[in-house]
């Protein structure tokens, strides 16, 4: 599979939400850098095997899924268009965040609904959608299989991924799909981790490129585009 591109919200690398979080998921994708040790009072083996899939893509909300990029574009052509993207359009005040269970995965999600950020979510989406290539059968017909629902099938076949406009949810994720016995453990060391620094609003002020150089590898963030600037 060619390398794949996301562009999704992170906080600043200097936010302390961004430190938590890496802490958290064991791993920092922009310095490249490892954590040990216990948080919250889970032993890191056991954090490290609950957050696998949350780890790889790091800490992130998705605004445009991962994609391939179009025949003939290249990231140079995704960075001018996301850099040209950001200068004209302005933050959007997300307010506070919270955890929330997921359909099983623990995540940070908005404390109140947003026409804004939904609109603003959509607009990502379409604007970038001439540099997305299209799925592959294989991967079109893996996703198919994972049961949408036929609103979710028809924006799966027209960008590449059902979970956009309508369907779209803004959240971070810091778990996979956690069994039973371990949601309620988890969910409380997650409340008792990111509580300090949920009690300040979030603004919503850049979109950040991430990168994945090949199938199954980690994705690193690549370069960050400061809204209005």
């Amino acid at each position: 599979m060619p390398q794949r591109f996301a562009i999704y919200y992170a906080p600043s690398t200097s936010d302390p939400l961004w430190d938590r979080s890496t802490a958290w998921l064991g791993r920092d994708p922009a310095s490249g850098e490892f954590f040990e040790g216990t948080v919250a009072g889970i032993e890191r083996a056991r954090l490290l095997n609950l957050t696998q899939s949350a780890s790889r893509y790091g800490f992130h909300a998705t605004l445009k899924p991962p994609m391939a990029l179009a025949a003939g574009a290249t990231v140079e052509d995704l960075e001018d268009a996301l850099a040209e993207f950001a200068r004209t359009q302005q933050p959007v005040e997300l307010g506070r965040l919270r955890l929330a269970d997921l359909d099983g995965f623990l995540a940070l999600v908005p404390d109140r609904e947003n026409t804004a950020l939904q609109d603003f979510a959509a607009h990502v989406v379409e604007s970038f959608e001439p540099l997305r290539a299209p799925l592959s059968p294989r991967d079109f017909a893996a996703r198919l299989a994972k049961g949408l629902t036929p609103r979710q099938e028809e924006l799966l076949e027209a960008y590449g991924y059902p979970y956009v406009f309508d369907e779209f949810r803004f959240h971070m994720t810091l778990t996979d799909r956690l069994a039973e016995e371990d949601r309620e453990e988890l969910q409380s060391a997650a409340q008792t981790w990111f509580g300090p620094v949920l009690e300040e609003p979030v603004t919503l002020d850049r979109l950040v490129l991430y990168s994945e150089a090949e199938s199954g590898t980690l994705f690193v963030r690549h370069g960050d585009f400061r809204l209005g600037q």
